[in-house]
């Protein structure tokens, strides 16, 4: 099939889902690039959707599926597996002593769906409180949830979705007599509006460390800790959405361990499956069991199933094996002190923020104004593209465009400074237009 016979098919028979398609036609990935038609190598910084945490092709990876495929893959929802029992083994030895119990599902909205369900049963109530630039999800529950994006025309959203404020460092108008940022004053109004706002039945608040697709916002040291101690004065559970910072992408296994704060439920998705679908709920003895006395249901179709156990083990033997937490600690600095030299040396990169192997650069018009460069945004990307990098950009209101930066945790120094190289020229390139 031509090129042109190709790209007429794609746009006669398929369901555009969000923007437009990348105009390269990807025949294969292994390691840190993806590869064109043209056989093309093209330096992958997102890692495919935020999840190949060990690169594309990884040959455990593909000994694991290739094994499972021929032997144990899927199985009916109310039958166990070895697999299944050595990844919540696994996965709980990695995690704090109050999170002891495992569903394993399939994909993040999946797991954010679960949990919220769990939280309700649990208290009793129906509230969820998350981020006004969130992101969890595009099933009914998770996209009620979800504020960043994608909430006009779908009618009425799931009841009791309330909003907290992004404790934007960068942008927000909380400010200290200093100009810093005064997160907790932030904090403390967004729970006062919640307060006002809310129906007396507020079940959770489910948040991710650091927000991805609301243009790589990480919380504040100390924020996790008091927004826990919010939560539980009003008696609701506090969820994590990890899909994206767990499993060794910000320099820790997970990122809530920065602030010694344990959450009542992880969902955890993305880099568990290091590219395939695999998600699971982790949380404690108290709430699984009262959930189970209650009637708890999640009976779907590819909960439990072997293949993705299997795989989920896989991911966390050769995260343990190859170090790749310190690896993300490692090679996460050498990527935010580049980031940083290009924040000194343009006056169009407004910000650098993120952790480990997950960062934001963040493009404005000028440093003044903070003025957000949509057009520029697009244009840079596209120039990296055309040098062999594939970047994302996430442009929201208000906002300038933001460059999520998270390639695999096995990307080789020389790859993360190639790339850095690519960004380098292609703002130097855009610029000079």
């Amino acid at each position: 099939m031509s090129i042109e016979d190709f790209w007429r098919d794609a746009e006669h028979h398929l369901v555009r889902y969000g923007g437009s398609f990348i105009p390269r036609i990807i025949e294969r990935a292994c390691g840190s690039y993806v590869y064109d038609s043209a056989g093309t190598p093209i330096l992958d910084f997102t890692s495919g959707q935020m999840s190949a945490v060990l690169g594309h092709a990884h040959p455990d990876i593909v000994a694991t599926v290739s094994t499972a495929v021929g032997t144990l893959d899927h199985l009916y929802s109310g039958m166990v597996s070895r697999p299944l029992v050595d990844l919540a083994t696994t996965l709980t030895a990695t995690l704090p002593a109050s999170l002891s119990k495992v569903l394993l599902l399939t994909t993040g909205a999946e797991s954010n769906e679960a949990a919220v369900k769990m939280a309700k049963l649990y208290t009793g109530k129906y509230e969820i409180v998350s981020f006004d630039r969130s992101w969890h999800g595009m099933t009914s529950g998770a996209a009620s949830v979800t504020f960043s994006a994608g909430r006009r025309g779908y009618g009425p959203p799931m009841p009791g979705s309330l909003t907290l404020p992004t404790p934007n460092a960068y942008r927000s108008p909380f400010r200290h007599a200093d100009g810093s940022h005064d997160w907790l004053a932030e904090l403390e109004y967004g729970f006062a509006m919640v307060d006002a706002q809310s129906a007396g039945s507020l079940a959770a608040c489910l948040v991710e460390p650091i927000l991805s697709s609301g243009g790589i916002i990480e919380l504040p040291p100390g924020y996790l800790r008091r927004l826990k101690e919010l939560c539980a004065e009003r008696g609701m559970l506090l969820i994590l959405d990890e899909a994206q910072t767990g499993i060794a992408r910000t320099g820790l296994m997970y990122a809530f361990e920065r602030d010694g704060v344990a959450p009542d439920l992880l969902t955890l998705s993305k880099t568990l499956g290091a590219g395939l679908p695999v998600a699971a709920v982790v949380t404690g003895e108290e709430i699984e069991s009262t959930c189970h006395d209650r009637g708890f249901l999640f009976f779907t179709t590819h909960v439990s199933d072997p293949l993705a156990a299997a795989v989920a083990c896989t991911v966390l033997d050769v995260v343990a094996r190859d170090g790749l937490v310190d690896r993300a600690e490692r090679l996460g600095r050498q990527l935010g002190e580049r980031l940083t030299d290009l924040k000194h040396r343009y006056d169009q990169v407004g910000d650098v923020r993120g952790r480990g192997l997950l960062q934001g650069l963040e493009l404005v018009v000028d440093k003044q104004t903070k003025e957000p460069a949509d057009a520029l945004g697009a244009e840079v990307t596209a120039a990296c593209l055309d040098r062999g990098l594939h970047m994302n950009i996430v442009q929201l209101p208000g906002m300038g465009g933001i460059f999520r930066i998270a390639p695999p945790l096995t990307i080789t120094e020389a790859e993360l400074h190639s790339g850095l190289d690519i960004l380098d020229e292609s703002l130097k390139a855009v610029l000079q237009r």
